[in-house]
């Protein structure tokens, strides 16, 4: 957290730094405040926030941490006492045009190695945008190269379109972390349609 008192709103998306016991932070509406990544706090900042009064603990973990005088039961679910208001603009970054395209080349489908790609090319013209750029694969990105879509061969899969905050924060929940808690699972999909 900030020294400011401003909670934070940055999550780690490298589960190692976290180190063991991470705390999954909630809003107030008991909705995580990012799927992807999981809005998860060092279960340091958890107990702080608690401290500080600006968190309750909904679910903890069978373990302690220990002070001279104090044995803490360490939070494993954490939720804030004030709403924060979800962010209405997606901001325009590779992280984020990666999770609109499911992290998959917009040409061939395929995940991993990466890159992106205007679909009209800059030498054309083209700008970069959430219209214009796509998540492509290395072969796919070297066979379009500065050519037009018709010209390379290729097709999208989908057109390009700048995605909605919320469409972007529901993207994130097809793509859960390794780690769940059990005491997460309650928490994570709370708003999906059960079966009947």
């Amino acid at each position: 957290m900030d020294g400011d008192g401003s909670f934070r709103t940055e999550f780690v998306r490298e589960p190692g730094r976290l180190s063991q016991h991470p705390a999954l932070v909630l809003n107030a509406d008991y909705r995580p405040l990012s799927y992807y990544p999981l809005s998860l706090w060092p279960w340091q900042d958890a107990i702080k926030a608690v401290c500080l009064d600006r968190v309750d603990i909904v679910a903890e973990y069978d373990a302690f941490v220990h002070s001279p005088t104090t044995r803490i039961r360490i939070p494993s679910v954490v939720v804030l006492r004030d709403y924060v208001k979800p962010q209405k603009r997606v901001a325009f970054t590779r992280f984020n045009l990666f999770l609109r395209d499911e992290f998959s080349c917009q040409y061939c489908g395929s995940k991993g190695d990466l890159t992106f790609d205007h679909v009209v090319p800059r030498a054309s013209g083209g700008i970069t945008s959430w219209e214009n750029v796509v998540a492509a694969c290395s072969p796919c990105n070297l066979r379009k190269g500065s050519k037009s879509l018709r010209r390379s061969g290729l097709s999208l899969r989908k057109p390009p379109r700048q995605p909605g905050a919320e469409e972007l924060r529901n993207m994130g929940r097809k793509f859960p972390p390794g780690h769940l808690h059990d005491s997460w699972l309650d928490f994570l999909y709370w708003d999906a349609e059960l079966d009947a």
